[in-house]
């Protein structure tokens, strides 16, 4: 996107290149947090202009600083939490409807259940007919209110119940859908498990629920137990998510919930394993939600490495953090990711997460790349007028906050014979004298030349140095790129879907299995090589943007120009699906998906 600074006095220029924070995280040490007293010298904008970011590399890689800080523009805002301390506790109950206890029992049941004939429903199931009965009348009585008939993610009316049947103070019911469509991977969007989860959380949360009950009328196959489990687990824990971190007074409206008994015929091992993996896919999704929903002058490049030290510090067996620093990608010669960062006062961070399996070997080395623009202001070519959305570009990091999560949940699940690093290369994109300018030509890491013909353009620029990073330094032979790319992805499939760009079928497969295991919508894109000469410069090797037509066609062509033969690659233009315009939240897309596709790559032979 862009930047934007104003001329600072030279005192105040010192104080800022002070703050500069170099971070190492390893399983043996931990984030450092002293303040550098040493003075930093201060280089004039001709310098910054010549500096080795706009060159060829300078010198090797030094020795970082142990410095720790908080960016000036969030001094005001307190430590801010990456997750939730606590979640609610879901288990698994094999007792019976009649010893169910709690707030609110809720039933889930199938659309084959009910008959409706004009605008009248009622129950049509001999199996939901006597446990009515069993229940004094009451689903009778829910059903009676309308508007209710089974479908995949609805719920009925809540009513206080005292009778026979169940211990539970209220009584519910939970839509499944079609019957010959419970499966826990749907084709497309939600499974009808993770949708009965969420419904149940939401159910909890408008009626201050504390411990809840949820029963499956007819139990599911035996093969699909214990994933349906996992899906209810990771619904329950997020359909009642509400952003109040930022707020000054307790909400009203927070749920209450604090744990969830599922009644199901599983194993207990087996039922145990389920609800870890639910419970690591919510968390991956709440890292997220918290890292997008975070204003910029919170989530800033430094915070985004904190939040990689947070995930590191977790798992601490299975990860190793480094970040680099703004002098160390120059000596690299990330010219492109450092003409973006250039404007902002907030020093960049490259921050490269390292999932290592038990054990130390690895029979492959995949890479996810995340987007990590804490906030995009069009930098010269300014976000302008209605529609430009530059009160929402905090949410540019979206690919940042997927990348965390994925790493998030497989710190939890741990899967072996596969070696994955998490690469964010993090700035703002600012507009001030110092910064990028239409026309600008820059060098990336791997030597190619780009003309900036549109400093709006900035993501794929910072993206083209992490994947050169991630092939070169890392030795990956695969990898995905997530990134809120383009407004037109968003105008080609809208909001709730994120757009596949991949040249390899079997990468594109394996990404859409993936998406169908988390519930989230990608489509495949067309990669019409055609459209590159728009992107073709007189005077670099190429331009950032090419025609306005295909322009998120055009956005992959220019990523993929950065990929080595022999390297499979896929590129998630998420713009879309990352925010619930409508809720004004984010809703965690991406991460679950791409931690399903990493597990799925140490499961290959």
């Amino acid at each position: 996107m862009a930047h934007g600074i104003l001329t600072r006095s030279a005192s105040v220029t010192a104080k800022l290149a002070a703050r500069a924070r170099s971070l190492i995280w390893a399983p043996a040490a931990s984030v450092c947090g002293g303040r550098t007293t040493a003075s930093v010298p201060l280089i004039s904008i001709a310098a910054h202009r010549a500096a080795p970011g706009f060159a060829a590399p300078c010198g090797p890689i030094g020795t970082p600083r142990c410095v720790h800080t908080a960016a000036a523009s969030s001094a005001s805002i307190k430590q801010v939490a990456f997750e939730p301390d606590t979640l609610p506790s879901v288990g698994l109950s094999t007792s019976g409807l009649d010893a169910a206890e709690g707030d609110l029992l809720v039933l889930a049941v199938t659309e084959e259940e009910f008959a409706t004939e004009g605008e009248v429903t009622s129950i049509n199931s001999v199996q939901l007919g006597q446990l009515d009965e069993n229940l004094g009348g009451v689903l009778t009585e829910i059903v009676a209110w309308g508007g209710f008939d089974g479908k995949q993610g609805s719920s009925s009316r809540v009513v206080r119940y005292t009778g026979p049947g169940t211990k539970a103070k209220h009584v519910a019911m939970v839509g499944l859908g079609k019957g010959a469509k419970l499966t826990a991977t749907a084709d497309w969007g939600v499974s009808p498990f993770q949708a009965l989860g969420s419904a149940v959380a939401t159910l909890a949360k408008t009626n201050k629920a504390v411990d809840v009950a949820v029963a499956l009328l007819t139990q599911p196959d035996p093969a699909l137990r214990e994933p349906a489990l996992a899906q209810i687990t990771t619904g329950a824990l997020l359909g009642g998510y509400e952003s109040s971190r930022f707020k000054s007074k307790k909400s009203s409206t927070a749920s209450k919930l604090a744990s969830v008994q599922v009644l199901m015929d599983l194993d207990a091992a087996a039922a145990d394993a389920a609800i870890a993996k639910g419970v690591a896919a919510a968390r991956g999704n709440l890292v997220t939600r918290y890292l997008v929903e975070a204003s910029p002058n919170v989530c800033t490049p430094t915070h985004l490495a904190e939040a990689a030290a947070h995930i590191a510090a977790k798992s601490p067996d299975v990860f190793t953090l480094k970040v680099y620093e703004k002098d160390e990608c120059e000596a690299m010669g990330m010219g492109c990711y450092l003409g973006v960062a250039e404007a902002s006062a907030e020093p960049p961070k490259f921050i490269h997460l390292k999932y290592t399996p038990k054990g130390g070997s690895a029979s492959r080395k995949i890479a996810i790349v995340g987007k990590g623009l804490t906030f995009d202001s069009g930098g010269y070519n300014l976000k302008a007028g209605a529609g430009s959305m530059i009160e929402l570009m905090k949410f540019d990091m979206g690919g940042a906050g997927a990348t965390l999560g994925a790493a998030r949940i497989l710190g939890e699940l741990q899967p072996d014979d596969v070696e994955i690093h998490f690469i964010i290369a993090s700035c703002e994109n600012m507009v001030a004298g110092a910064g990028l300018r239409p026309g600008d030509i820059l060098t990336a890491a791997n030597g190619k030349t780009v003309e900036v013909n549109n400093t709006d353009a900035e993501g794929r620029l910072t993206l083209a140095d992490a994947m050169w990073f991630a092939q070169e330094k890392c030795g990956v032979s695969a990898m995905v790129d997530i990134a809120t790319l383009t407004g037109a992805c968003m105008i080609a499939l809208g909001t709730d879907i994120a757009g596949l760009f991949t040249p390899s079928d079997l990468l594109a497969a394996s990404l859409t299995a993936a998406s169908k295991a988390a519930g989230e919508k990608i489509w495949r894109m067309p990669m019409e090589e055609e459209y590159f000469e728009s992107l073709k410069s007189p005077v670099a090797d190429m331009r950032n943007t090419g025609a306005r037509y295909g322009g998120s066609i055009s956005a992959a062509l220019f990523l993929k120009e950065f990929v080595k033969e022999g390297v499979e690659w896929a590129h998630l233009d998420v713009a879309g699906p990352v925010w619930n315009e409508k809720l004004g939240l984010p809703t965690g897309f991406g991460a679950q998906l791409l931690a399903e596709w990493a597990v799925a790559q140490g499961a290959a032979k």
